[in-house]
């Protein structure tokens, strides 16, 4: 039996975990709304979810900061096939490893932009547009790293704790209006961000598996998908520790690298 179709957008789907969702929903004959910074990348994603079956593909590049170019395009985007599904996934990734202290806060401001921001910018429009038709379902792709204040990678840390905490807190709210939230917390998954990664990365993910277990838990309506299942239980238990024994514990683990790459 064919799979209804459904419209889905996804931000940072050039590469990595968004490339893949994307792929994973064009085999179920979805609509698809695409936005990414590289355009090229995109453009080749997109070519991708075509073969694979998509009814309809349409990108955009744009920087998810750029508020009025986002909302207008997802704004656009609902008007011509209403949006069913909308995956906030753009994002960048940097710490504290070979970076000059000069660039330090600069480079915090700008992966807290992004990964905050660059969200609100996402879900305001396209939840805005579902709580009039109490219908939809909003994804916001946080990690497991927003369990613990990581020192080396705090900016990065602290934006995915933000929009996790924000997501679940919406949960309850928007349920009541027939709105979906989920919230999704990966550990480790194979992408151009985690490839910049000099330092072991246990029970790594390849992008395609991740996709197909968050689009299986959003068919479910589950509210939090946390994965791999061992490391988030490994790092919820590292949470519940005192701060200072935190510290003292992370210190010795690998410093995250500069800001290099971003979907």
């Amino acid at each position: 039996m064919t799979e209804k179709s459904q419209t889905v957008l996804i931000t940072g789907a050039s590469s990595g975990l968004g490339a893949a969702l994307a792929i994973e929903y064009a085999g179920k004959n979805s609509v698809l709304y695409l936005n990414g910074r590289n355009a090229e990348r995109l453009g080749e994603v997109a070519d991708k979810c075509r073969l694979c079956g998509a009814k309809d593909v349409v990108t955009f590049s744009c920087d998810v900061t750029n508020r009025e170019l986002i909302e207008r395009w997802i704004e656009k985007c609902d008007s011509q096939n209403p949006i069913d599904i909308c995956i906030a996934n753009a994002g960048i990734s940097g710490g504290t490893g070979e970076i000059e202290q000069n660039a330090f806060f600069a480079q915090a401001q700008r992966i807290l932009d992004v990964n905050i921001t660059g969200v609100m910018n996402t879900i305001k429009p396209a939840g805005t547009k579902m709580l009039a038709r109490q219908s939809g379902h909003l994804i916001i792709i946080s990690s497991l790293a927003s369990f613990s204040p990581w020192p080396g990678a705090p900016a990065y840390a602290a934006s995915k704790a933000a929009v996790r905490v924000f997501g679940e807190g919406l949960i309850p709210y928007l349920r009541k209006n027939n709105v979906y939230v989920s919230v999704v917390c990966p550990g480790f998954v194979e992408s151009n961000m985690t490839a910049q990664n000099n330092f072991p990365m246990p029970f790594k993910w390849t992008s395609k598996k991740a996709a197909k277990k968050i689009i299986h838990d959003i068919k479910n309506k589950k509210k939090i998908i946390a994965f791999p299942i061992p490391l988030y239980v490994v790092i919820k238990m590292l949470s519940f520790l005192p701060l200072g024994l935190w510290w003292l514990i992370s210190s010795g683990l690998p410093q995250k690298g500069g800001l290099r790459h971003q979907r």
